[in-house]
């Protein structure tokens, strides 16, 4: 008995050691074990807690899902209809890259990656994510910090800490710079060029250059404005909440994929689209009429695209409108009469 108690209390010296060593091998091989172990018990607690909520509250998550069921029938009529109409943009323009583009991940935080600093989190690392690239995090609606990969495990830096950085626009002359994390719910500018007017309570959004968020996606308000040699500095207030960083969206790709490998040039004047091709054999026999007044006249034709003017979505209350049809009016040309020649008053015999 004495000598178990002995052993345990050695090995508990040895960790209490290695752990103050401050060795980023000994704590990722630590971590890579402990981790495993605390997604499988939060998974395990997880469904534990879906189950308790689907007895408990049923009647109530029924008729919350019946409201949510009868909306979303709804939109589903009207996209079906916006997706009727994008089919024939794809027709017409084949390059066009297809949609939809998953490049958002979900990803929720495991641990803290020390007990004694609430700015570095360890999240759950989705399919796909390359080494040491910079990963954009965001919270609901607004800007958690990056993310980035290192020894198999996937680190969080709330915009608190110093390691996240991002590209920024201030103000609304959209002054560029660069967010570098301070503090609790405090970031700085930097680098941002003398010239441009920014004023405290200005809107500070990430600018999408960088690879790592899309662009206008909002990270705080500028409270405070400095000059430091040939830059400004500003201090602002960040939107997020790193005391309770839980579940975040996680941006896998930033790249504009709807007109990636596009060709401007590379169009289909008749597209094999039926609804078109109705279209323009119920107009055939008005175009005819057309083409020959104006070929007996020596006039040119008026080119109609075969690409829509516009896409509107289907407005409320309406699940299948008609969709408009253009009309060629014939063009009419008025003859020119020959004008009767009067004879002069001088070419006349009175007698």
């Amino acid at each position: 008995m004495k000598t178990r108690l002995v052993i345990i209390v050695i090995l508990l010296l040895v960790l209490t050691v290695l752990l103050t060593r401050n060795d980023e091998r000994i704590t990722d091989t630590l971590l890579g074990i402990i981790n495993p172990i605390k997604q499988n018990y939060k998974n395990i607690t997880q469904n534990l807690e879906d189950k308790s909520h689907s007895y408990i509250f049923q009647k109530e998550s029924i008729e919350k899902l019946s409201r949510e069921n009868r909306i979303l029938r709804k939109r589903l009529l009207e996209q079906t209809h916006y997706i009727k109409q994008v089919k024939n943009i794809y027709d017409v323009l084949p390059k066009l890259s297809r949609l939809p583009i998953h490049n958002i991940s979900i990803t929720e935080t495991i641990s803290y990656v020390k007990l004694n600093s609430f700015s570095q989190i360890i999240l759950t690392k989705p399919k796909g994510l390359l080494e040491d690239k910079l990963y954009g995090l965001i919270q609901g609606t607004v800007v958690a910090g990056t993310a980035q990969v290192r020894n198999n495990q996937l680190y969080g830096y709330l915009t608190s800490d110093e390691k996240c950085r991002f590209s920024v626009f201030a103000g609304e002359e959209k002054a560029p710079g660069i967010a570098i994390g301070v503090g609790k719910n405090e970031m700085i500018i930097k680098f941002i060029p003398k010239w441009h007017k920014i004023e405290v309570d200005d809107k500070v959004v990430t600018s999408g250059l960088d690879d790592i968020f899309f662009a206008d996606i909002p990270v705080g308000v500028v409270t405070k404005v400095e000059l430091q040699s040939s830059y400004k500095v500003a201090h602002i207030k960040t939107y997020s909440d790193i005391f309770h960083p839980k579940t975040f969206f996680l941006i896998n790709d930033t790249n504009a994929t709807l007109a990636q490998g596009f060709d401007s040039n590379d169009t289909r004047l008749n597209p094999p689209c039926p609804e078109l091709k109705s279209q323009d054999q119920n107009q055939s026999h008005e175009h005819n009429e057309t083409n020959l007044t104006v070929v007996e006249h020596n006039q040119t034709l008026p080119v109609i695209s075969s690409i829509p003017g516009r896409i509107d979505q289907t407005q409320e209350e309406i699940i299948e409108p008609e969709t408009p049809v253009e009309k060629v009016e014939p063009v009419k040309v008025k003859s020119k009469k020959p004008k009767k020649k009067t004879p002069k008053a001088s070419s006349l015999d009175l007698f």
